[in-house]
């Protein structure tokens, strides 16, 4: 606890690093039994070159380029971007959602393009719940073509990813593009997307006849 009473300011400014950093210190010590000093002197740093230095050094741990990675792009540094990306696409989704946290508040035009990316590679289909959600809070170009390709591919029977698709589906409904009816009027007889699929329609001026 002395490293989030000693951050008390920070973690009340911006509940997502605190909700990281409890996470990080809660692996390593469940790994390697206690915090190595360089943990809380990272957590103290807000020094953009010395987060960039952290960031690129060779031979650094994940929980080190992670809280680096999270200070610069909620900063708005550009220097985040690649590994933030990187990381949106972890195993881990609650590395996941702390990258995405980091990537709306850095505002990169490059993230749009970045998340579909990811969504659409079929090879991490299993990864992709997080860029779906990250397109659908950008609201971007790229946002209703990458949900739309994602989901027609989750509409196939057997498919094993259906929290994906119901991720795009509520996305789309949420983005409102006219776009996206017939995908969603696809999804309508599938067993766990069609009534978020007609919720989603409703919210397009509803289903048609």
């Amino acid at each position: 606890m002395e490293i989030a009473e000693g951050n008390s300011e920070i973690d009340s400014e911006d509940p997502e690093f605190c909700s990281m950093i409890d996470r990080l210190r809660d692996q390593i010590e469940n790994e390697e039994g206690k915090l190595p000093p360089a943990f809380g002197e990272l957590v103290r740093t807000a020094d953009p070159e010395e987060l960039h230095r952290l960031l690129t050094a060779p031979g650094q741990p994940l929980w080190a380029r992670e809280i680096a990675a999270y200070r610069l792009g909620t900063a708005g540094d550009p220097r985040a971007f690649e590994a933030l990306v990187l990381l949106l696409n972890h195993r881990d989704p609650e590395r996941c959602v702390t990258a995405a946290h980091a990537l709306v508040r850095l505002g990169d035009p490059r993230t749009a393009r970045a998340a579909a990316a990811l969504a659409t590679n079929e090879l991490r289909a299993a990864y992709a719940l997080l860029p779906v959600r990250l397109l659908a809070d950008l609201r971007a170009p790229e946002s209703v073509p990458a949900l739309v390709t994602v989901l027609e591919r989750r509409l196939a029977a057997g498919d094993p990813h259906w929290r994906v698709g119901l991720a795009c589906v509520e996305g789309l409904g949420t983005l409102g593009d006219p776009a996206a009816r017939d995908v969603l009027e696809a999804a309508l007889p599938h067993p766990r997307l069609g009534r978020a699929a007609e919720r989603s329609l409703t919210l397009l001026g509803g289903p048609a006849a």
